[in-house]
């Protein structure tokens, strides 16, 4: 049984004629403001529901605060993330502040979100999910309210909104629900309840008794084509369940900390634009390295930079088809000449990703400028080419590949590289300060070459492997001459500086030196010891304004894995393992990570959730629980090279 409540004084929502008034000047009678108002939540409060398409970001108090249809990077249609609930939202809750208690849980390897709210008159659960679509042009949210006992007072409150919280749509009533369009965007809301306008939004109030289940979807399509029909909620929350459940099964990690891989496994295929494998970085824009502070990117695309490390993450936990689907996203992307190699491109490979900042948003807790697009895809990032090549010589070992494939492509990289590699460049960093010659730039120049050896010598490709050598062992010389610090006895960030920098960890892990050499260990110790706060590691030393920008950052986590990695491998075991746990005991309470943390307030900071940190929950449990995990294998890789890089052989 299902009670409806409706507001004396509350008018419907505008329908063709009402919206016709509007846009005349006329404004319908309504309350002031809706009864859910006030900005975001904090950024470790939201959970995520997703269909490989694009995510939603909902809260613990049943809001849905950020989606963007039909794709992670399209327009955002609920944007109170980073503004109010004038942006748009759509918030299903218990009436006032009658909400004692909230749980949440995913049902069982699945991306089904399940919010339970205790109150003094009852129990009351809302099931989120996305169903996965028939049809590319139609784009759906399934919310569905269960009650579990007693009587509870419910509303229902959304704010549609189109281009970031900007655009106001115009209503169309129907017999279950309503239409709302504006421009080439349509929403169609299908309601159990009756609903009406009330301050620009559209509520309902209603009760649930215990038995009820009451089933609200939403469904974005083209405003140009026919409505989309009507969804069977209740077969779609099991064939929903049935292929989440169906694709984690696939899971072949079975070692410690298999909950927190495989949640993490889920996390990065709910990051996955299905139609071309590609993995964006995170499903957000503009969340802050620093509340109230300028660090907002934009994250909704794909690095290449992410590309070895996302292959190992994917292989090591049982998930080839994915690994294979973000190679073949890797080779259309790079495609073309190879100057015009970016760092990072859009869902399909796109590449301008024109850079823009949206004024009519605050900002997260307001931390501006709100930005879409990302201008660093323009830089000059030397790195990216030796990750590029260090992702084809894993796609090779691992038989995702033939050895053949691509080759053709390598060499011409290599060609633009053998000129470019002794340039100063913005780095891993996408530093908007002047260049600097970084020595991670330099060690990744120095892995493209020894991969493309490795690839004539492992499998018979033909190249002038002579002269590699030679510019090998250069490049190696090079970086231990002007990288290192005997001061810091540790590599430094840059050529000539002595500051420190958590890239300087992936030095084992790629072999470009082996874990036991003094040098290395210094280094690890160095930035463990000075470039840590309570443990966790930060990227660099912002104070020195090596980026070009003002203000600070939280720690990054996914340098504080590769900190991990780094202390197994110098045999740092027992803080390497406990390191590990500490940072999954920063996950929200179902699992997931930003970018970054502060643990000085004990928050999450950055984009949400961010694959980076959730590739480095998996690779850091197979590092310590394998004999060989990924940075074993990956360091593998330059082993047996002597001080210049040259074979051992050959340096003897």
């Amino acid at each position: 049984m299902v009670s409806l409540t409706g507001h004396p004084d509350a008018v419907p929502t505008p329908d063709a004629d009402g919206a016709e008034g509007r846009a005349a000047g006329k404004q319908p009678r309504a309350h002031a403001e809706g009864r859910f108002k006030g900005p975001a939540g904090r950024i470790e409060d939201y959970a995520i529901i997703g269909n490989c398409r694009t995510t939603a970001l909902v809260g613990r108090d049943g809001s849905i605060d950020w989606l963007c249809l039909p794709r992670f990077d399209s327009d955002a249609v609920f944007a109170r993330l980073l503004g109010d609930t004038e942006n748009g939202h759509w918030q299903i809750a218990p009436e006032g502040a009658t909400a004692a208690r909230t749980r949440r849980h995913y049902h069982e390897n699945t991306l089904v979100l399940e919010t339970e709210f205790e109150t003094e008159a009852g129990t009351v659960a809302l099931i989120d999910f996305m169903p996965f679509p028939h049809r590319e042009d139609e784009i759906s949210i399934v919310r569905l309210v269960e009650g579990r006992g007693g009587s509870v007072p419910m509303r229902m409150e959304a704010a549609f909104r189109f281009d970031y919280g900007r655009i106001v749509p115009w209503v169309r009533h129907r017999p279950d629900g309503i239409v709302a369009i504006a421009g080439p965007d349509a929403l169609r809301f299908r309601s159990p309840i009756p609903l009406h306008g009330e301050a620009m939004k559209t509520v309902g109030d209603f009760t649930v008794e215990a038995g009820d289940r009451l089933p609200f979807i939403l469904t974005w399509y083209p405003s140009h084509l026919p409505e989309p029909g009507g969804i069977d909620p209740f077969r779609s929350l099991t064939d929903t369940e049935t292929w989440w459940q169906g694709w984690a099964h696939h899971c072949t990690y079975d070692g410690p900390y298999r909950e927190a891989v495989l949640r993490s496994a889920l996390t990065l295929k709910a990051l996955t634009y299905a139609p071309t494998g590609g993995i964006v970085a995170a499903a957000t824009t503009s969340l802050p390295e620093e509340l109230g502070g300028e660090r907002n990117w934009d994250y909704r695309f794909c690095w290449i930079r992410d590309a070895t490390l996302t292959l190992y993450a994917l292989l090591g936990a049982g998930f080839t088809e994915e690994a294979a689907s973000w190679r073949d996203w890797l080779r259309r992307a790079a495609a073309g000449r190879p100057e015009q190699l970016q760092i990072m491109y859009g869902l399909g490979g796109e590449r301008r990703l024109t850079e823009l900042e949206i004024p009519w948003l605050a900002g997260y807790e307001g931390s501006k400028p709100v930005r879409i697009g990302n201008g660093a895809h323009a830089q000059l990032q030397l790195d990216v080419y030796g990750e590029l090549l260090d992702a084809i010589h894993v796609a090779r070992k691992k038989h995702l590949t033939h050895p053949h494939d691509a080759w053709r492509v390598q060499r011409v990289l290599l060609g633009y590289l053998e000129k470019m590699w002794d340039k100063p460049d913005e780095g891993l960093w996408e530093i908007r300060g002047p260049r600097r010659h970084f020595v991670h730039s330099k060690v990744m120049a120095w892995v493209a070459f020894d991969r493309s050896i490795k690839a004539v010598e492992q499998f018979g490709l033909e190249g002038p492997v002579k002269a590699w050598r030679a510019l090998r062992g250069r490049i190696h010389a090079e970086i231990c001459a002007k990288g290192f610090s005997e001061h810091r006895n540790s590599f430094t960030q840059s050529y000539g500086s002595e500051l420190l920098d958590a890239a300087l960890l992936q030095i084992p892990m790629v072999g470009f030196l082996p874990p036991d050499d003094p040098r290395v260990i210094g280094t690890v110790e160095a930035i463990e010891r000075e470039l840590t706060i309570d443990g966790l590691a930060r990227r660099y030393e912002t104070e020195h304004g090596v980026d070009g920008l003002a203000g600070e950052e939280g720690t990054f986590l996914v340098c504080s894995f590769w900190l991990a990695d780094a202390l197994a491998m110098i045999g740092a075991t027992d803080r390497a393992t406990a390191l590990y746990e500490r940072l999954l005991s920063l996950t929200n309470d179902v699992g997931l990570l930003a970018e970054e943390y502060d643990p000085i307030v004990r928050r999450q900071l950055g984009n949400f959730p961010q694959a980076f940190s959730h590739i480095g929950v998996i690779n850091t449990a197979l590092n310590l629980a394998e004999l060989r995990g990924p940075a074993e294998d990956r360091s593998h890789n330059g082993h047996g090279t002597g001080e210049h890089g040259a074979p051992a052989a050959e340096a003897q």
